[in-house]
Protein backbone atom coordinates (compact mmCIF):
# COMPACT_ATOMS: atom_id res chain seq x y z
CA UNK A 1 0.00 0.00 0.00
CA UNK A 2 2.69 2.71 0.76
CA UNK A 3 4.07 1.78 -3.21
CA UNK A 4 0.52 3.05 -4.24
CA UNK A 5 0.67 5.96 -1.96
CA UNK A 6 4.17 7.55 -3.18
CA UNK A 7 3.50 6.28 -6.60
CA UNK A 8 0.25 9.02 -6.30
CA UNK A 9 2.55 11.27 -5.04
CA UNK A 10 5.34 10.94 -7.71
CA UNK A 11 2.44 11.44 -10.13
CA UNK A 12 0.33 14.48 -8.62
CA UNK A 13 1.43 17.78 -10.70
CA UNK A 14 3.33 20.91 -9.39
CA UNK A 15 1.66 23.04 -7.62
CA UNK A 16 1.50 26.58 -9.55
CA UNK A 17 3.87 29.37 -7.80
CA UNK A 18 0.74 31.82 -8.01
CA UNK A 19 -1.53 31.74 -5.13
CA UNK A 20 -4.20 34.22 -3.48
CA UNK A 21 -4.41 35.64 -0.10
CA UNK A 22 -7.69 36.18 1.01
CA UNK A 23 -8.61 38.19 4.29
CA UNK A 24 -12.14 37.52 5.66
CA UNK A 25 -13.32 40.17 7.34
CA UNK A 26 -16.76 41.35 8.86
CA UNK A 27 -17.93 44.94 8.27
CA UNK A 28 -17.16 45.89 11.78
CA UNK A 29 -13.12 44.42 10.63
CA UNK A 30 -13.34 41.26 12.81
CA UNK A 31 -11.04 39.01 10.70
CA UNK A 32 -11.18 35.09 10.31
CA UNK A 33 -7.91 33.16 10.79
CA UNK A 34 -7.77 29.29 10.82
CA UNK A 35 -5.10 27.02 12.08
CA UNK A 36 -3.24 25.12 10.05
CA UNK A 37 -3.83 21.20 10.39
CA UNK A 38 0.13 20.62 9.75
CA UNK A 39 0.56 20.55 13.47
CA UNK A 40 2.88 23.80 13.54
CA UNK A 41 0.37 26.09 15.40
CA UNK A 42 0.46 28.10 12.16
CA UNK A 43 -3.25 30.81 11.95
CA UNK A 44 -3.70 32.36 8.63
CA UNK A 45 -6.07 33.85 5.92
CA UNK A 46 -7.21 31.69 3.36
CA UNK A 47 -4.08 30.87 1.16
CA UNK A 48 -4.30 28.46 -2.04
CA UNK A 49 -2.32 28.13 -5.21
CA UNK A 50 -3.98 28.54 -8.79
CA UNK A 51 -5.04 25.35 -10.15
CA UNK A 52 -3.74 26.37 -13.96
CA UNK A 53 -1.64 29.29 -15.23
CA UNK A 54 -4.51 31.21 -16.52
CA UNK A 55 -7.03 30.40 -14.20
CA UNK A 56 -8.09 33.92 -13.04
CA UNK A 57 -7.26 35.29 -9.71
CA UNK A 58 -10.79 35.62 -8.39
CA UNK A 59 -11.75 32.73 -9.24
CA UNK A 60 -8.56 31.08 -7.88
CA UNK A 61 -9.81 33.10 -4.32
CA UNK A 62 -13.92 31.88 -4.92
CA UNK A 63 -12.56 28.44 -4.56
CA UNK A 64 -9.80 28.46 -1.93
CA UNK A 65 -12.48 30.38 0.20
CA UNK A 66 -14.78 28.00 -0.35
CA UNK A 67 -12.46 24.93 -0.23
CA UNK A 68 -11.07 25.80 3.26
CA UNK A 69 -13.79 27.35 4.85
CA UNK A 70 -17.26 26.60 3.37
CA UNK A 71 -18.34 30.17 2.68
CA UNK A 72 -19.60 31.17 -0.51
CA UNK A 73 -18.42 34.26 -1.83
CA UNK A 74 -21.22 34.61 -3.94
CA UNK A 75 -23.72 34.10 -1.39
CA UNK A 76 -26.16 37.11 0.02
CA UNK A 77 -23.53 39.82 1.96
CA UNK A 78 -20.37 38.77 0.45
CA UNK A 79 -17.95 41.08 -1.28
CA UNK A 80 -14.83 40.27 -2.67
CA UNK A 81 -12.64 42.55 -3.75
CA UNK A 82 -9.20 42.27 -5.59
CA UNK A 83 -6.84 44.46 -3.10
CA UNK A 84 -4.46 44.50 -6.89
CA UNK A 85 -1.43 43.47 -4.62
CA UNK A 86 1.06 40.65 -4.84
CA UNK A 87 3.61 39.95 -2.78
CA UNK A 88 6.75 37.56 -4.00
CA UNK A 89 8.16 35.87 -1.17
CA UNK A 90 11.02 32.66 -1.37
CA UNK A 91 9.25 29.32 -1.03
CA UNK A 92 10.17 27.85 2.57
CA UNK A 93 12.58 24.28 1.88
CA UNK A 94 10.44 22.27 3.39
CA UNK A 95 7.49 22.75 0.75
CA UNK A 96 9.31 23.32 -2.35
CA UNK A 97 9.19 19.66 -3.17
CA UNK A 98 5.63 20.37 -4.23
CA UNK A 99 6.90 22.98 -6.94
CA UNK A 100 8.84 22.47 -10.29
CA UNK A 101 12.46 21.36 -9.75
CA UNK A 102 14.39 25.12 -9.20
CA UNK A 103 11.08 26.89 -8.74
CA UNK A 104 11.74 29.05 -4.98
CA UNK A 105 9.69 31.79 -5.59
CA UNK A 106 6.06 32.33 -4.96
CA UNK A 107 3.45 35.22 -6.16
CA UNK A 108 0.33 35.84 -3.99
CA UNK A 109 -2.44 38.21 -5.01
CA UNK A 110 -4.02 39.73 -1.89
CA UNK A 111 -8.06 40.09 -1.97
CA UNK A 112 -10.34 40.80 1.10
CA UNK A 113 -13.77 38.70 1.51
CA UNK A 114 -16.30 40.74 3.58
CA UNK A 115 -19.13 38.61 5.00
CA UNK A 116 -22.26 39.61 7.00
CA UNK A 117 -21.42 39.18 10.79
CA UNK A 118 -21.71 35.20 12.40
CA UNK A 119 -21.48 34.02 8.90
CA UNK A 120 -20.89 29.89 9.88
CA UNK A 121 -17.12 28.53 8.71
CA UNK A 122 -16.88 24.94 7.88
CA UNK A 123 -13.53 23.62 7.69
CA UNK A 124 -11.13 21.29 5.53
CA UNK A 125 -10.21 19.20 8.42
CA UNK A 126 -7.36 17.98 6.16
CA UNK A 127 -6.07 21.51 5.98
CA UNK A 128 -7.23 23.75 9.11
CA UNK A 129 -8.14 22.39 12.18
CA UNK A 130 -9.24 25.78 14.42
CA UNK A 131 -10.83 29.21 13.28
CA UNK A 132 -11.06 32.41 14.94
CA UNK A 133 -12.61 35.54 14.54
CA UNK A 134 -10.32 38.46 16.36
CA UNK A 135 -10.31 42.03 15.76
CA UNK A 136 -7.85 42.78 12.89
CA UNK A 137 -4.71 44.14 14.63
CA UNK A 138 -5.20 40.97 17.00
CA UNK A 139 -5.42 38.76 13.89
CA UNK A 140 -2.30 40.41 12.42
CA UNK A 141 -0.48 39.91 16.22
CA UNK A 142 -1.73 35.83 15.10
CA UNK A 143 -0.20 35.46 11.71
CA UNK A 144 2.42 33.22 11.27
CA UNK A 145 3.15 34.69 7.67
CA UNK A 146 4.83 38.42 7.43
CA UNK A 147 2.51 39.28 4.55
CA UNK A 148 -0.42 37.53 5.64
CA UNK A 149 -0.25 40.14 9.21
CA UNK A 150 0.81 43.43 6.70
CA UNK A 151 -2.12 42.24 4.79
CA UNK A 152 -4.43 42.38 8.01
CA UNK A 153 -2.97 45.22 9.19
CA UNK A 154 -3.85 46.98 5.56
CA UNK A 155 -7.44 46.05 5.90
CA UNK A 156 -9.10 49.73 7.74
CA UNK A 157 -7.64 50.95 4.07
CA UNK A 158 -9.48 48.91 1.83
CA UNK A 159 -13.37 49.36 3.50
Amino acid sequence: MAANAEGAAAQRPFKIPESVLVVIHTPALDVLLIERADGMEHWQSVTGSKDRPDEPWALTAAREVGEETGIDVNAPGCVLTDWCLENVYEIWPQWRHRYAPGVVFNRERVFGLCVPEHTPVVLSPREHVASAWLPWCDAADRCFSASNAEACLLLPRFV
